[in-house]
């Protein structure tokens, strides 16, 4: 495959489902201008499988390069999404522990919003994790990242693991690495990294709700309050409201 001509053929076909009218109206997900072509992520996604629907036969090691061709050309929101798109189908069995170096390096070379940092957790960490449970503690290093993108990852990149089926046995994220991140990251001057230290506490709290209400109950006076709502948005009524009244700073 001639990865440039590759990568034209796959730019070219998300240009061409450029919506300016919805373009204008993503922009209300985002506090910041974003680039945007007005492109559905779904439609991103339907892209990229099309492309290797017809290219069955493409070898994973040629899919990240194409995927670092596209990034490294990315000046659109969903061009970046487009980069990620096309490793999907392969992270969980084509990919080895070298993909969450490359990971680290898009965060912080490529990404730069919200929905991309998640686009990468959720869409190309989560099945690559679940083929790869033993590089899960890795993405603890990326709380001392210098990218707030990498640094949000770090929470992000496990939420979906904090008790997951996986096969015929059940992984389950210490509760050491849920707080330890956490720990290190609510203050944080980056509100998306807070937020990301909230949601990893959240889906916690629905299966550790008592270690949970303890961990908030030490640090609630030090955690912003959207960490802190977040946290406590599914716990139990006379928890949330019995951890509400213990004060703490806004």
């Amino acid at each position: 495959m001639d990865v440039e001509a590759a990568a034209d053929e796959l730019l070219g076909s998300l240009a061409a489902r450029a919506d300016a009218d919805f373009a204008v109206r993503m922009q209300r997900y985002f506090p910041q201008r974003i680039r945007a072509l007005g492109v559905s992520n779904a439609s991103v996604v339907e892209i990229a499988n099309a492309y290797f629907r017809e290219r069955p036969d493409v070898p994973a090691a040629t899919r990240s390069a194409l995927a670092e061709e596209v990034l490294s050309r990315a000046s659109y929101h969903e061009e970046v999404l487009l980069g990620f798109a096309v490793l999907h189908k392969v992270a969980r069995v084509g990919l080895g522990p070298e993909l969450l170096d490359r990971c680290e390096h898009w965060l912080g070379s490529y990404v730069s919003n919200w929905a991309q940092c998640d686009d990468l957790c959720l869409k190309l960490l989560y099945p690559f994790f679940r083929g790869h449970l033993d590089q899960i503690p890795r993405t603890r290093a990326w709380a001392e990242s210098r990218s707030s993108w990498a640094r949000r990852a770090a929470n992000v990149a496990v939420v979906k693991f904090v008790r997951r089926k996986v096969g015929r046995s059940v992984f389950e994220l210490p509760l050491s690495h849920v707080f330890d991140n956490c720990t290190r990251l609510m203050h944080d001057d980056d509100v998306y990294v807070q937020k990301g230290c909230g949601w990893l506490l959240k889906v916690t709290a629905e299966v550790h709700p008592d270690e949970v209400a303890e961990f908030l109950r030490t640090w609630r006076t030090e955690m912003s309050r959207d960490t802190f709502r977040y946290a406590i948005e599914k716990m139990a009524k006379e928890t949330r409201t019995s951890l509400m009244a213990g004060g703490r700073t806004a």
